[in-house]
């Protein structure tokens, strides 16, 4: 898999809770793909893109280094991006 919809990878990713969370955060404007604001859930990321992500109270800055089928647990979640805030992976 090269590619993935934005919406899909932010909740096999464990950012949010529900895949419609992730799509209510992407059409809000609080996703930024490569500094470029997105708006459609169904854009699609591929590895090494940068998401700046808009939380809450927080930002959180991911880079994509993979993808999964489905979603797993929260160490699942940690291999398939590398945070750049924390320089965690």
């Amino acid at each position: 898999m090269e590619r993935q919809r934005i919406d899909k990878w932010l909740w096999h990713a464990r950012v949010v809770k529900a895949r419609t969370s992730a799509a209510a955060l992407v059409e809000s404007g609080h996703v930024r793909i490569n500094g470029v604001r997105e708006k459609a859930p169904g854009h699609a990321v591929k590895v090494g893109d940068v998401l700046t992500i808009a939380l809450d109270r927080t930002v959180r800055v991911l880079k994509v280094t993979g993808f999964c089928e489905r979603r797993g647990d929260a160490a699942a979640a940690r291999v398939l991006y590398e945070d750049l805030q924390n320089g965690k992976a």
